[in-house]
């Protein structure tokens, strides 16, 4: 009853804004952090400003290639990360505390997403990203347009690696800018590097997982979503943003963050999955049907694998080989025939549930504890 009550209470307090889209994450995300967000882009405006002109200063095609790393940041985003480091770190400190000294760790988890999104986007050979042409196949089309000799395509992935390379080495320069004591920004520091370790380890498993297909398992998949994405979206962030506050590392709150962050950044990946197959390409900014047209071993599929009659099965075994819409789309409806879809929502559907009571087993600011309960529905039921 306490969880349902939170639940309300997060919607109630998160109505429709005017102008509301269809995208919940955004709309929750523009009721209770407009302020920050703001904050976050424009720390994230100006250290980059700086850093392309000091890079322009080496050779004017280097000025390019920052502005290029500059625009994948500023390129949209919901700045998701961000905003439960600062629901993390909000939760300990109160309402009192001011945000501009924690403002630069913050806009910093930023540059580590678009580090990841980059170098992911390379691994995927995706073409699109947020609605644009990923960083890679972008650059190769200028190399195209520039009469260039080599390989454009070679060329676009190497400057797609170092444009990720290049916003690992600003997200280290800008979480220096943080005003916070030094031990604290030391122990800060630890988070953000397990954080880091992590999202490779994560990263690794989802690209082996593509090469191994016969060996994967829904549990392996879901360890994918667990440190692919859970852990870097959602837990470790708000860890981050408790560290960023000097919160005692064996409080219950923290056990709370942990239990609640892994919950929500486990649905928030089984949505994605969800997405990648039956998502609007408008709202997602993605084709639909990427991760069939990859075979890729998601929670999703392997669910369907496993649920399917044998005819089904050698139908699936065509993931991974289909390239026409119209395949796609008829593989996507046996997903949903084989009942994975269902089960799916039913696993979004209780760690939901599970995040809402781990929110009630610790002390919390009111104000983030209902900040956090909208964003854990709100990334349940998002469209992109």
């Amino acid at each position: 009853m306490a969880n349902d009550a939170v639940a309300g209470d997060a919607l109630r307090v998160a109505p429709a804004q005017p102008g509301a889209t269809d995208d919940p994450v955004r709309d929750v995300l523009a009721t209770f952090t407009e302020d920050l967000v703001r904050g976050v882009d424009d720390t994230l405006t100006a250290f980059l400003a700086a850093e392309v002109d000091s890079l322009t200063q080496i050779d004017a095609a280097m000025g390019g290639f920052a502005a290029t790393a500059r625009d994948c940041v500023l390129a949209g985003g919901k700045r998701v990360r961000p905003t439960f480091a600062y629901w993390g770190w909000r939760g300990v400190v109160g309402a009192d505390q001011p945000l501009p000294p924690v403002l630069p760790a913050l806009a910093a988890l930023e540059l580590l997403h678009t580090f990841a999104l980059v170098h992911d986007d390379v691994m995927d050979g995706s073409g699109i990203r947020r609605g644009r042409p990923t960083a890679h196949r972008a650059a190769a089309a200028r190399h195209r347009a520039s009469g260039h000799t080599g390989d454009p395509e070679r060329y676009g992935e190497a400057v797609a690696v170092l444009v990720g390379d290049l916003c690992v080495v600003w997200a280290d320069r800008l979480m220096a800018h943080a005003a916070v004591p030094p031990a604290r920004l030391l122990d800060v520091r630890r988070c953000y590097d397990q954080m880091r370790v992590e999202t490779v380890a994560g990263q690794f498993l989802d690209v082996l997982g593509e090469h191994d297909a016969a060996n994967w398992s829904v549990d392996r998949a879901l360890r994918v979503a667990r440190y692919k994405t859970a852990g870097y979206t959602v837990q470790r962030p708000l860890l981050f943003g408790a560290c960023l506050a000097g919160a005692d590392p064996d409080s219950p709150l923290i056990a709370a963050y942990t239990r609640y962050g892994l919950a929500v950044g486990e649905a928030f990946q089984l949505r994605d999955d969800l997405l990648g197959v039956y998502g609007d390409p408008v709202a997602t900014g993605k084709p639909a049907g990427d991760d069939l047209r990859t075979g890729k071993p998601t929670v999703l599929l392997m669910l369907a694998r496993q649920l399917a009659t044998p005819a089904q099965r050698r139908a699936l075994d065509r993931a991974g080989a289909v390239t026409a819409s119209p395949e796609v789309a008829g593989l996507a409806e046996l997903v949903r025939d084989t009942g994975a879809v269902s089960r799916v929502e039913g696993m979004i559907s209780d760690r939901v549930g599970e995040a809402l009571a781990a929110l009630d087993t610790a002390s919390i600011d009111g104000t983030a504890r209902t900040a956090l309960a909208g964003l854990a529905i709100a990334a349940a039921t998002r469209r992109a």
